[in-house]
């Protein structure tokens, strides 16, 4: 008797401890959604999830608020995210480095990228081998010839170890067998900043994050990562023209910590969906050239995939390992 009435006590606790779950997916959100940014303020992976925070919350009646945690190659933030409540209330907007790269590089990592649940590819643009206008070179092929005659002479920035930008970099430099420096930052903005103040050479980044730039003259763009050659930037040649597979494209990714309901990971989805395609938000990625994309989970999770195959090969071409 007594065996029974504690089986009848776990199954109604069970069930109360359901429902409760059960009601908190259905009433989400209902306070403060936080967004994970793992760089400094100031680029467009910043830019972008604060213009899309802000919709959300008049879309919810929330509050959706930026965090920037910049460090250790976009890890740190993301190791943060993945360690919260899987309750949909804290949440990571990435790069492609901590999803797809650094299981590959760091043999530390304090998370597991493929744990994070995917939620929603937001956008994407090609990347931008550019230099500062102090370099003394002008072109792709200027840059070669004199890092050749040169070795060592020539720095590039990036905003760490193991991001997609320095990988990217460290596959041109293995490609044209070249000996230049790496600089590491602790996010693109300071990288930036060196590079508008001529303290470093050059540095591989974001199309979005260096247009103006490059409108306005202050960044010499050498090439371009794209397939084809980018309307925009007239006159700038494809890197693929002297390196064939030579072709990246840089996303901007939401995700989720580890076991966070399907319920409340398609709601955050559908509303980030709905969010990037409307007009003046649409309109607002074009003006920074970037382009809006709003992935469904699963259409995330198959990107995911396939560029953790790809950069699992890099990674082990160019042998670079971290603790």
């Amino acid at each position: 008797m007594r065996s029974r009435l504690i089986g009848r006590g776990v199954a109604v606790l069970g069930a109360l401890m359901w429902a409760s779950a059960a009601l908190a997916q259905s009433d989400f959100p209902n306070h403060t959604i936080k967004i994970v940014v793992p760089t400094p303020p100031g680029a467009s992976l910043d830019t972008l999830p604060r213009l899309i925070a802000n919709r959300l919350s008049k879309r919810w009646n929330v509050p959706v608020i930026i965090e920037n945690m910049p460090g250790a190659a976009q890890n740190l933030g993301s190791e943060a995210v993945a360690r919260s409540e899987p309750d949909g209330y804290t949440i990571l907007a990435s790069p492609p480095g901590p999803l797809v790269i650094s299981q590959y590089i760091y043999t530390k990592l304090g998370f597991d990228p493929e744990a994070l649940v995917p939620v929603s590819t937001f956008a994407s643009q090609p990347t931008v081998l550019v230099a500062s206008t102090a370099a003394p070179f002008s072109t792709l092929q200027e840059m070669i010839a004199y890092a050749k005659a040169n070795p060592g002479k020539i720095n590039y920035a990036s905003p760490g170890v193991g991001s997609s930008l320095q990988m990217e970099t460290a596959m041109l430099t293995a490609n044209a067998n070249l000996d230049i420096v790496h600089v590491p930052y602790k996010g693109i903005a300071p990288a930036e900043a060196d590079l508008l103040a001529g303290h470093v050479d050059m540095m591989i980044d974001p199309l979005g994050n260096v247009f103006q730039y490059i409108k306005d003259g202050k960044f010499k763009a050498l090439g371009v990562t794209s397939l084809s050659p980018i309307a925009d930037l007239p006159g700038v040649p494809t890197i693929a023209q002297l390196y064939p597979d030579f072709v990246f494209t840089e996303f901007f990714a939401f995700a989720a910590p580890p076991k966070t309901p399907s319920a409340i990971v398609d709601k955050l989805s559908e509303g980030i969906r709905e969010t990037v395609r409307l007009p003046d938000v649409a309109q607002r990625f074009h003006d920074l050239a970037i382009t809006p994309v709003g992935s469904s989970p699963s259409e995330m999770a198959a990107l995911l995939k396939q560029e953790r195959a790809r950069w699992q090969k890099i990674a082990t071409q160019l042998g670079i390992k971290m603790d």
